[in-house]
């Protein structure tokens, strides 16, 4: 007996057209028609995919048991059965009248039909063979699947490029046509959105600076840089823009994507803003220069003032001096009163032109950041102030050293300012008490130098007044002064960076705070900086 495979295949080739339908005793060419049906059946199964075989009249005389699975037969009912009479009534009325044609002319068809039921997809490809027909059928679900996943994902990213705010077109990579625009690109370049022709990626650029760009492009997947250039709008006009691009895959087809950025009213801001920039600039520099001029003309009045006016202060101090010394027997009391109050007023004058000074030169001083122990000033200053007034009784409270890093000349004029400030205002207790610390800051990298008394203090709704200059919260008749000392600790502490402070309490007596940075470099830059006159 011949083996599956033979019968199989003399049964297609008996198939061939001019020859009648062979018989299963043919086929075999010798033995029983059951023997030759069991071979034929047996070739049939072989196949991975289903197979099924038809007559003239459409009508199955073969299947193999793949078949009947993809259709849903088990059993052997389909043999006999007419093709389409199988298949539901809805896939036979839209399939048979091409599959006909198709096979009559000796073409192939193929359709695919969809089991709702179980989701699945099966191909059925027809064509003719002999009198007849096969039909191969294969679940292409997974197939199918793909495709339509692959259809969403570029119907997706066609929606994302249609209506992306960002003009951009694309170009086939080896021919360079343009393939699609979207919206805002077919505006930008003044081409209608159905444009049916496209043009030429060329087309888009200003003749002769089309090749540059493109030789430019990157290779393989990769992405180009935004790089200014110029872009030709249908109409002819020339436009400033940003182009970038990298390689994708435009529908399994390799293209380019070009993203386009209008940058002419950008670059005519830019330059309006740098023309405005340097209008400011050389306003800024104007008015420093005015600054500065004006600052020099201060500070030489402010010297001029305090040399002028000191040389008839010292002659009337000293005519007064000499007054006290040679006449003063000869005064009343009344007298000597007066010429008491001059002197005090000469002097104190003189102070108020020292300090004026001193306020005056401190922005322009040099600073040269030490570390200064501030303890042995401070016992200094109290012990030679208790000799002018040794009728003071004084508790002085002062730790055996304040270390404090900062310009030793501005920082002893500070303490200086704030220690007097403590005994002009403890004068009239009947005994006084000065206290000295060095307290940590809000900051690792600070310190806090205070000095506190148990004079007469301040109103506290006026503490913000305390450190300008001029600003007095007592009488000079009782407590005499220029009212630039604490104006003057506050240039020294923002000269180190620093800032003041000061508290009362309802008892009376005051705390003044003045904060300095230790470590920190920022802060010791700023020191460092030079001041405003001097940096010209």
């Amino acid at each position: 007996m011949q083996s599956p495979l033979a019968v199989f295949r003399v049964w297609l080739q008996a198939l061939r057209p001019g020859r009648p339908r062979p018989t299963w005793s043919d086929t075999l060419g010798a033995g029983s028609e059951a023997a030759t049906s069991e071979g034929l059946q047996a070739g049939l199964e072989l196949a991975t995919q289903g197979i099924l075989v038809l007559d003239a009249g459409w009508r199955i005389v073969a299947l193999n048991n793949a078949a009947r699975t993809l259709m849903h037969s088990p059993g052997a009912g389909l043999s006999g059965m007419e093709f389409w009479e199988m298949l539901a009534e809805d896939v036979a009325d839209s399939h048979r009248s091409a599959s006909e044609q198709a096979l009559q002319h000796g073409a192939a068809h193929v359709f695919v039909v969809h089991d709702p039921f179980e989701d699945r997809w099966t191909e059925y490809s027809l064509r003719r063979h002999g009198v007849g027909a096969v039909v191969n059928l294969r679940d292409v679900s997974d197939t199918r699947q793909a495709l339509l996943l692959l259809e969403g994902s570029e119907l997706c990213n066609q929606s994302l490029f249609d209506d992306n705010t960002q003009a951009m077109w694309l170009f086939d990579a080896e021919s360079r046509r343009v393939l699609a625009l979207n919206k805002e690109a077919a505006a930008f370049y003044g081409l209608p959105g159905d444009t049916a022709v496209m043009p030429q990626a060329e087309a888009f650029f200003p003749e002769g600076e089309a090749e540059a760009w493109l030789d430019s492009l990157p290779p393989g997947d990769a992405h180009q840089e935004m790089r200014v250039c110029t872009q030709r709008r249908m109409n002819g006009e020339q436009v400033l823009v940003e182009l970038a691009c990298s390689t994708v895959l435009w529908f399994e087809r390799p293209a380019v994507l070009v993203s386009v950025v209008d940058v002419g009213a950008r670059h005519f801001a830019d330059s309006q803003l740098q023309r405005l920039n340097d209008t400011l600039a050389q306003r800024l520099a104007d008015q420093a220069s005015e600054l500065q001029r004006r600052h020099q003309e201060i500070a030489t009045f402010t010297q001029a003032m305090s040399d002028d006016l000191k040389a008839p202060l010292h002659v009337v101090s000293g005519f007064a001096a000499t007054l006290a010394e040679r006449y003063s027997a000869a005064l009343d009391e009344q007298g000597r009163h007066y010429l008491a109050r001059i002197r005090a007023s000469a002097h104190q004058l003189a102070k108020l032109f020292d300090d004026l000074r001193t306020l005056a030169h401190l922005p322009g001083v040099a600073i040269s950041p030490e570390l200064v122990d501030l303890a042995p000033l401070c016992r200094r200053l109290i012990d030679d102030w208790c000799k002018r007034e040794p009728q003071r009784q004084m508790v002085l409270e002062i730790p055996p050293a304040l270390p404090v890093l900062g310009d030793r000349n501005l920082l002893l004029m500070a303490v200086t300012c704030l220690l007097d400030n403590a005994w002009k205002f403890t004068a009239r207790k009947p005994q006084g008490w000065i206290q000295v610390a060095l307290l940590p800051g809000a900051t690792a990298s600070s310190s806090v130098l205070v000095v506190a008394d148990n004079g007469v203090g301040f109103d506290a709704a006026y503490a913000d007044r305390l450190f300008t200059a001029f600003q007095r919260l007592h009488s000079s008749a009782d407590f005499p002064g220029g009212g630039l000392g604490l104006a003057i600790v506050k240039r020294v502490a923002e000269r180190h960076g620093g800032t003041v402070w000061a508290t009362t309490a309802d008892s009376g007596g005051a705390s003044f705070f003045m904060a300095l940075p230790q470590d920190d470099e920022a802060a010791l830059e700023v020191m460092r900086l030079p001041a405003p006159d001097q940096a010209g």
